[in-house]
């Protein structure tokens, strides 16, 4: 008889097995014509089964958005961790903060999990909970912000509010590649690096410790 570990492993490995399923259906076929049966069908698991872990089409939808999303937004945090750290010193921060901007904007957004987020909240935003549901509308704002308080903290930035920095730091950084070339994927486009230079160093004039 299995143990209690075995089915929730089991059921683990079921549960990504039809989020793999439904994603690579709502990409290719999109939403309406994507069927339950056809997700059972890939993922290997009954029609049942699907309908047990998600109750319906729109919630496995949802699930799936939310999934690419928190994937994106551990890679924001395990980047903050590679770049900005309790060993940065002030002589490092400027090259710190561009190391993390840059690693966003080639790895991360360079990355499939990136271009299924767009893609699905673009085109299935009918389907979702609101038009313009994103799930990583702020978390990446607040890990930004955390790390600066701890960096304030360290006494290498001077931020009385963490969140607008994390803001302010993503407008002079990503928000100026957006506007200005349409993306801020590095990996496509060189222009990216020299735009998230100066918004690196226009930053750190308003918040550097004097």
């Amino acid at each position: 008889m299995p143990t209690t570990k075995t089915l929730r492993e089991g059921s683990a490995q079921k549960r990504a097995a039809i989020l793999s399923a439904a994603r690579e259906l709502f990409l290719a076929d999109g939403f309406d014509r994507s069927s339950v049966d056809a997700v059972a069908a890939r993922a290997r698991v009954s029609k049942r089964t699907v309908y047990d872990y998600f109750g319906d089409k729109q919630t496995l939808l949802h699930a799936v958005v939310d999934t690419v999303g928190q994937a994106l937004i551990t890679t924001v945090r395990s980047t903050l961790d590679d770049t900005l750290t309790d060993r940065t010193g002030t002589a490092d921060l400027e090259d710190a903060l561009v190391a993390f901007s840059m690693q966003i904007a080639t790895e991360m957004l360079d990355s499939a999990e990136y271009a299924t987020l767009l893609r699905l909240v673009r085109t299935e935003s009918g389907h979702l909970p609101h038009r313009g549901y994103n799930p990583m509308a702020d978390a990446p704002d607040e890990a930004i912000g955390e790390r600066f308080a701890a960096l304030a903290d360290a006494g290498l930035l001077d931020v009385p509010d963490p969140r607008l920095a994390a803001d302010q730091f993503l407008a002079l950084t990503f928000g100026v590649a957006l506007d200005r070339l349409g993306s801020a994927n590095a990996a496509e486009d060189t222009r990216v690096r020299p735009l998230v230079v100066e918004g690196v160093r226009t930053f750190l004039r308003a918040y550097r410790t004097r």
